[in-house]
């Protein structure tokens, strides 16, 4: 069901659930990612595989789907002989799939434009170091073209999304100004700091005060991370929290396989919200069946208790 309301108003009223995972679904579903552009490459070769990743995650629960552009850029699609036309045409489709899989659904269904940071495109891992060596003005006029493809789309938010760096963040939200669509603006962290080692506090305060923002937190990191980083979130934006981390597992690049025991718990979910988390869900490896535990826990949290943030711009 396309949603009745914005999603700032819906952050207001309730406690969203996030789907999973895309790329372990489209696994599960015997796709396969090597390629360079991962996911992104089936928006050319298998958009139905998309559709029914984000369908699952629909039946699973879920009342945002982040769609499969995160490594979708013009330059990535250009090294593999798409021009430009067609890459904007893929973009848009990135949208039009989550868009399609949410139409069946009783309850609204919003859609989350991923946009994700400028080391998804060289495909090397550089989303976990930041530190390009690119200026702030030279990454917010990478990201620019692209939002502007995701924005003529009407997704209902863009997902800012593991971002490891500040200053990249700082681009991002130069680069969706005039954009017309709300943004989420979501870190990726460790030990408490940016991927690239910066005060996680210094990082969310980049937020504070832009209106365009309507939830701030973080992706794609360790379970124990989030429970921390939602309270500072929360209290340096006055903003509702975005939290989706991964499974807890770890990617070795050298032997290309997971390593590590699971310890995403979907109880904690309801200590989340407690803190102020209004956007709950999953990033890698984390699968339906983890987001259909993750509904039905945040099902009896209410999302009006007092010490949470009721607006965007509260």
């Amino acid at each position: 069901m396309k949603p009745v309301r914005t999603l700032a108003e819906a952050l207001g009223e309730d406690v969203l659930v996030l789907d999973g995972g895309l790329s372990n679904q489209l696994e599960a579903q015997g796709c396969d990612l090597s390629d360079a552009l991962w996911s992104a490459r089936l928006l050319a070769d298998g958009p139905e595989q998309i559709e029914a990743a984000h369908a699952a995650y629909v039946r699973a629960g879920a009342r945002v789907l982040i769609t499969s552009g995160y490594q979708a850029t013009f330059e990535g699609f250009a090294r593999r002989g798409v021009g430009r036309d067609e890459a904007a045409r893929l973009l848009t489709r990135s949208v039009e799939l989550a868009r399609a899989a949410a139409g069946g659904a009783r309850e609204e269904v919003w859609v989350a434009a991923s946009v994700g940071p400028y080391g998804a495109m060289l495909a090397d891992g550089s989303e976990y170091r930041g530190r390009y060596g690119l200026s702030v003005r030279e990454l917010a006029a990478f990201h620019r073209p692209r939002i502007e493809v995701l924005a003529a789309a009407e997704p209902d938010v863009l997902a800012l999304e593991t971002v490891p760096d500040a200053e990249e963040a700082e681009a991002l939200l130069r680069a969706v100004e005039g954009c017309g669509v709300p943004v989420w603006l979501s870190y990726t962290v460790e030990g408490g700091r940016t991927r690239a080692g910066q005060d996680l506090a210094e990082a969310f305060a980049v937020a504070a005060g832009n209106d365009l923002v309507v939830a701030v937190g973080v992706n794609c990191c360790d379970p124990a991370e989030a429970g921390p980083a939602v309270e500072l979130a929360v209290g340096v934006t006055g903003k509702p929290a975005v939290v989706y981390p991964n499974s807890g597992e770890r990617w070795d690049a050298s032997a290309r396989g997971w390593r590590g025991d699971v310890a995403f718990d979907p109880a904690r979910a309801a200590d989340w919200a407690a803190s102020g988390a209004r956007l709950i869900g999953g990033c890698c490896r984390v699968g339906p069946a983890t987001i259909t535990t993750l509904a039905t826990t945040l099902t009896a949290t209410p999302a009006d208790a007092p010490d949470r943030p009721t607006g965007a711009s509260d």
